[in-house]
């Protein structure tokens, strides 16, 4: 069925036949008969990433295969949602290992983009959970592969955005919780030094984030609030919430009706909104029990917030520096600044160390930015790329809508490996995307 698509950021728009599947059968031979295709999840990737003129989607193959209660062992279909995950094994004890700031991604699109979430200093991003998966390859044919069967394909397809084949099942391991609830402590930063400072020193955190004011000039520079939390236990709970310490929460969702006119979104709108954010936390220090929702997913309480950017969309630019480089956020944030282009959500996380083939995490900060579509942008961003690779950085293709090959080849230096791979078990080519062919990695 041809129908326009777009990823989370509504840029770029394009034109695609779409074809879905439910069963095993039908899967493999629409592997086989297609000339050339990308998987698509639910389209929560924001640039290009599982845009094609050809996409097979998997929202309709979607069941769960197995859970063992007594291990936290899960296993499922790649199109099974996380939100419908949770639904399950919240209320047995179990809560995902790893999950990225919105619940409404499918567990294939996890895989496909290494998901990473508040708690990789700890537990690193999503591969290191999974157990094994079976991965339906160009030519039709089914393999499983883990850390230790087919490794190669293992590797390249964990952050390897689909383009080894079509993630068909996913077996990994959860994450053992007495409440659904989450002990949270929010700390006001007043400066970009005090909020690194913030970070080192609460790591024993599992999780943590900061939300930075991008704008702020002088003393105030970086200005944050540090969010860290802990599951909660029964003792840490309240009366009412003693009563069912594993209840999921209530359906509470409102609609973005519209997109906003583009002059909504502007330096002075953003200043306005950073100013009251920052002055919500009237103390230096809050601390409170919440659900997990407001903790992990609180964009996904608002449907299709993502219209708040506009018609012609938005980018999601997202980098990592080393450790050692915090002067490439520094210069970053201050071309930011002065350029004047303003993030309703600038969000700075630290990632641990991981080892991986193509996998966007590494060990420093990482710094995440939606910044709406607007002439001039591409040019100053690519300004941004060459900054970030002089200090060693890379930028997260699943955010990815512009970047140049040669960004990506200086940001993963195993990039020559990866293609190997990909060219092993998708050696025409047939699996690709408008992203993989913008990159180079599926060009004949």
């Amino acid at each position: 069925m041809k129908k326009e698509i777009a990823n989370w950021g509504n840029y770029p728009v394009m034109e695609s036949n779409e074809q879905q599947f439910s069963f095993d059968d039908q899967l493999q031979q629409l592997v086989k008969d297609s000339h050339h295709f990308i998987p698509r999840g639910n389209g929560r990737c924001y640039g290009d990433a599982s845009l094609g003129g050809q996409t097979i989607s998997t929202l309709k193959y979607d069941k769960i295969l197995s859970f063992d209660t007594q291990q936290g062992v899960f296993e499922c279909q790649s199109g099974l949602v996380l939100d419908q995950i949770l639904e399950v094994i919240v209320p047995k004890g179990w809560f995902l290992p790893v999950t990225p700031g919105t619940k409404f991604i499918t567990v294939g699109g996890a895989v496909g983009s290494d998901v990473h979430g508040k708690n990789h200093h700890v537990d690193g991003s999503f591969s290191n959970h999974i157990v094994d998966m079976d991965v339906v390859l160009a030519n039709g044919q089914v393999l499983t592969c883990s850390p230790t069967q087919h490794a190669d394909l293992f590797e390249a397809t964990c952050g390897g955005m689909g383009l080894t084949g079509m993630i068909s099942r996913v077996k990994f391991r959860l994450k053992k919780i007495e409440t659904s609830y989450i002990k949270q402590k929010q700390i006001k930063a007043d400066n970009l030094e005090h909020i690194i400072r913030l970070f080192d020193e609460y790591k024993d955190y599992t999780y943590s984030v900061a939300w930075i004011d991008c704008l702020k000039k002088g003393k105030g520079f970086g200005r944050s609030i540090l969010i860290l939390g802990e599951h909660a236990t029964v003792d840490d709970l309240n009366d009412k919430q003693r009563k069912d310490p594993l209840q999921l929460p209530k359906k509470k969702q409102i609609t973005f009706p519209f997109n906003l006119p583009s002059w909504v979104l502007n330096t002075f709108t953003v200043k306005a909104f950073n100013f009251l954010y920052y002055g919500k936390n009237f103390k230096k220090e809050i601390n409170n029990v919440v659900g997990y929702e407001p903790f992990y997913y609180p964009l996904d309480a608002i449907l299709h917030w993502n219209r708040g950017y506009g018609k012609k969309g938005f980018i999601q630019y997202q980098f990592v520096v080393p450790m050692h480089a915090k002067q490439g956020l520094i210069e970053i944030l201050q071309r930011i600044s002065q350029e004047g282009i303003g993030s309703f959500l600038a969000v700075l996380k630290v990632f641990g160390k991981q080892e991986s083939l193509i996998s966007f995490p590494e060990e420093g900060y990482t710094l995440a930015l939606d910044i709406p579509v607007r002439k001039g942008l591409f040019e100053f961003l690519d300004e941004l790329d060459q900054i970030v690779l002089k200090y060693g950085g890379r930028l997260y293709m699943s955010k990815d809508a512009r970047m140049k090959p040669e960004v990506l080849e200086a940001g993963y230096p195993r990039l020559d490996e990866f293609k190997a791979i990909v060219k092993k078990y998708n050696p025409d080519g047939k699996i690709r995307s408008t992203q993989s062919d913008r990159l180079l990695l599926t060009t004949n």
